[in-house]
């Protein structure tokens, strides 16, 4: 039985290559060189395109033209290329040529000598034309040069002369298809000079321009157990302690991007440098990775991952038991909770301005059942007191606004606020208008984010499938705001005996009473984003997943508007009917 050949790494170990990304020689390159009328792309033209295309060190097609700039050719240009304003005058334009450029390189990768100058010459003429600029990957013969060779054994990395200490088999003339043959050759030598040092693939190549320590780089053998399918993994330190959680769809190129160049980040390099291993699990598809990373940074607190690791902490506007209800900012929240705010400073804010347009007492004085409020507050016609009323039935009416506000059944509230800015705009109060507009935005996108997730938190069971990136379906299980079961039914197998297999094997969930029913803020968030993307489509539900109708929903595009801070006026638009 034969073996698939092997590549040596900087350690000695032997990968072979279906473990690696595809090998540089079975990668095709176009090698692009330009002649110009000068040096900017913006002003100046191409006057000459030379490419080759190369795979393994085979040649498979050449494309060299000159090209009529539309202009005479400075005289000092003359004299470098030796290409004439008459020699271009029967030539083709760039808008004739470029396509057959840009089909000649699809799907190869670009390489040119200075490639910043080369590509931004066919990008600005690409532009020009209208024509789409495709997502080549760019490889730069000039810094590749200067990554591998030290400055004693290549003090230029000029073209010229690195083709004479490369020994290219053509010298560069300042012609365009010449110098793209000799950059071939500078490409390939030094693509051998980097095959000992465990560089064997383009991104491996890519990776290995920017300098990355010894260290570093051999670490990365810490990633060759990993599957090349979504997941989360988990760096851990001397101790085993979990220094970093992160997700990823193809787990085995993510965590090996930690070992070169491409990680710029101290941060990481740190924690590089601590790791001693790397865990992972393997999930069904993204959505189940991003919810099992949110669990396990709840879980381990890694002192490396800098968000998501307290999902359960913020702060939540409640109402008071009292006799004369009020508003709380407290930890835990109720039934009839808004939140959670990320400080209690939002959360305070949000609770005066809900106090001020529903009519609920501010003050912290307890009020004994049957004894009125108020007679210690400053008068309401001085602005002292927001309560509706100082006796107990007439105060009534501001709780169960609040409570209507925050369950989405009367956004009443809201509507008197915008009122409130549009008069004070009117008025040319353009501070105090600017001030309350942002203190309502802020408002509204809280009940908005909290009555979304909350209708979600809402539903006992909710099966949802997407299409899979490679064909079947992708499934979730949700449960009261929790992913309880994830799955794939593959292309020709038929899905529903999968959701049924799914269901049955799904967690217990058991919600309490607060809005999102004991979920994790964060964890519905991303599930909601994963059913309002495009494709998904619900399986099954235990009953109807919907949001208010009189919610916060309506009022998004009007609060998001007024975050970027835009004078309010009463022209316009509402939002809501």
């Amino acid at each position: 039985m034969s073996r698939p050949p092997t590549a040596a790494t900087a350690d000695g170990l032997q990968l072979s290559f279906d473990e690696l990304d595809t090998p540089l020689r079975d990668t095709t390159f176009v090698v692009v060189d330009l002649e110009t009328t000068g040096g900017s792309s913006e002003t100046d033209a191409i006057t000459e395109i030379g490419a080759v295309k190369v795979r393994g060190g085979e040649i498979l097609g050449e494309l060299g033209t000159l090209v009529d700039p539309g202009r005479a050719i400075p005289p000092y240009i003359v004299e470098l290329t030796g290409i004439t304003t008459a020699m271009v005058r029967t030539a083709p334009r760039i808008d004739a040529v470029l396509p057959t450029f840009l089909e000649f390189a699809s799907g190869a990768v670009l390489v040119a000598h200075n490639a910043g100058f080369d590509v931004g010459f066919l990008k600005a003429a690409a532009a020009r034309q209208g024509l789409p600029w495709p997502k080549f990957q760019v490889l730069c013969t000039v810094k590749l040069a200067r990554r591998v060779l030290g400055r004693d054994e290549a003090p230029s990395v000029k073209l010229s002369a690195l083709a004479a200490l490369l020994g290219a088999d053509t010298t560069p003339t300042h012609r365009a298809l010449d110098d793209a043959r000799a950059t071939v050759d500078v490409l390939h030598a030094l693509i051998g000079r980097v095959g000992n040092q465990g560089v064997h693939s383009l991104p491996e190549l890519l990776d290995y321009i920017p300098r990355v320590s010894s260290e570093q780089r051999a670490k990365r053998t810490l990633a060759s157990h990993l599957p090349r399918s979504p997941g989360v993994y988990l760096f851990r330190g001397p101790s085993d302690e979990v220094l970093y959680v992160g997700t990823a769809s193809d787990l085995r190129r993510r965590v090996r991007n930690y070992f070169t160049g491409s990680e710029t980040r101290g941060r990481m390099k740190e924690m590089v440098a601590l790791a001693t291993r790397i865990d992972h699990v393997e999930c069904a598809h993204p959505l189940e990775a991003g919810v099992r990373e949110l669990r396990l940074l709840s879980a381990h607190v890694p002192p490396y991952n800098r968000r998501s690791k307290f999902p359960m902490r913020g702060w939540w506007v409640t109402l008071t038991t009292e006799a004369f209800p009020r508003l709380s900012v407290v930890r835990t929240p109720t039934e009839d909770a808004l939140g959670p705010f990320r400080s209690r400073t939002d959360a305070t804010d949000a609770a005066l301005t809900v106090a001020e347009f529903c009519g609920l007492r501010t003050c912290t004085t307890r009020i004994g059942k049957g004894q009125p409020h108020g007679p210690k507050c400053p008068p309401r016609d001085i602005g002292g007191c927001t309560a509706i009323a100082d006796d107990e039935e007439g105060y009534r009416v501001g709780p169960a606004l609040a409570r209507a506000l925050i369950r989405g059944e009367d956004d009443t509230p809201l509507e008197r606020m915008r009122s409130r800015v549009e008069d004070l705009a009117a008025a040319e109060l353009f501070e105090s208008a600017a001030r309350l507009r942002d203190r309502v935005a802020a408002l509204g996108l809280a009940l908005r984010r909290m009555q979304r997730l909350a209708a979600l938190a809402a539903v006992d069971e909710l099966i949802a499938a997407r299409p899979g990136a490679e064909g079947g379906w992708e499934f979730a299980v949700v449960r009261a705001g929790r992913l309880a079961s994830a799955g794939v039914s593959r292309r020709g197998v038929a899905p529903m005996p999968v959701v049924e297999a799914l269901v049955a094997s799904a967690e217990t969930v058991l919600p309490d009473a607060a809005p999102l029913r004991g979920a994790s803020p964060e964890e519905l968030a991303v599930i909601a984003r994963w059913l309002e993307a495009d494709g998904a489509r619900i399986v099954r539900t235990s009953h109807g997943w919907s949001e208010p109708a009189h919610g916060a929903g309506s009022w998004e595009d009007w609060c998001t508007l007024a975050r970027t801070a835009r004078a309010p006026t009463v022209s316009d638009e509402r939002q809501h009917s």
